[in-house]
């Protein structure tokens, strides 16, 4: 068989910034992860563009609307204050990026996991090493939990770790922009040193409530890309030996 073949269905795609594969995912789980925050379902799914882009509108149109704001009225019972602060304005925009993101995250990973079963199937070569100017990218065994500790340190280091760079950095940014507009780290401060009321009153809670989504995005999406990163790793060398390897009847030369 001609390994420089071009694959219908290819596997997996390497390159300087990114290490980018398909494999079968629940799509439930990313729906529910576009129901944290739109976008986070289409990332989970290796669709970096599409993922970042509806993030930011998310994000954009999330506090141009309040609704962190209205959520966390709603949650203590302040019924009045959660309608009160909602601006209708932009409210219908929220509504038709976050169901979009919700039924796109479950039908682009039915779609994405068909995929992964044709490629598993024909069992195209891959690359396992890019070379170039920028940065190296190589498949090699990384540890789920190494990748969770990172992004619990701070989101994207997880991404890092992974060689996801652009993803890595994105989420960086937007860690780093979120605990700075929230004051959270003051508030984390404040608390440490016993001065709750401080903490209560310094806290902006509609960019607090970003943070949840953001940490348990960055952790989940770490643990799973190492696991799946392995079994990538492991099909490249299965298959290169499969293909590569002396047969057992080959009559050595006298």
């Amino acid at each position: 068989m001609d390994r420089n073949r071009i694959s219908r269905y290819p596997r997996a795609y390497l390159s300087p910034f990114t290490t980018n594969h398909i494999h079968r995912r629940n799509p439930l789980i990313l729906a529910l992860w576009s129901l944290f925050a739109p976008g986070l379902g289409n990332l989970l799914q290796n669709r970096l563009f599409k993922g970042l882009v509806l993030i930011i509108w998310g994000t954009v149109l999330n506090t141009a609307t309040n609704i962190n704001l209205s959520m966390w009225y709603s949650m203590t019972g302040r019924f009045e204050l959660a309608k009160a602060v909602i601006h209708t304005r932009w409210l219908l925009l929220y509504v038709a990026v976050y169901v979009y993101a919700v039924w796109d995250s479950y039908r682009g990973t039915v779609m994405l996991n068909q995929l992964a079963i044709l490629a598993d199937r024909e069992d195209a070569p891959l690359q396992p090493i890019v070379v170039k100017t920028f940065d190296v990218n190589f498949l090699d065994k990384r540890s789920p939990w190494l990748a969770v500790a990172w992004s619990a340190l701070t989101p994207g280091l997880g991404s890092l770790y992974l060689h996801r760079i652009i993803s890595g950095i994105f989420f960086i940014a937007w860690t780093i922009t979120v605990l700075y507009l929230s004051h959270g780290l003051q508030a984390v401060h404040f608390t440490m040193i016993g001065r709750f009321a401080a903490a209560k009153s310094i806290v902006d809670i509609q960019w607090l409530l970003y943070i949840p989504a953001i940490y348990g995005h960055q952790m989940y999406d770490a643990y799973t890309g190492a696991v799946e990163y392995n079994k990538l790793f492991e099909k490249e060398q299965s298959r290169w030996l499969r293909d590569s390897y002396q047969r057992r009847d080959f009559v050595m030369p006298v």
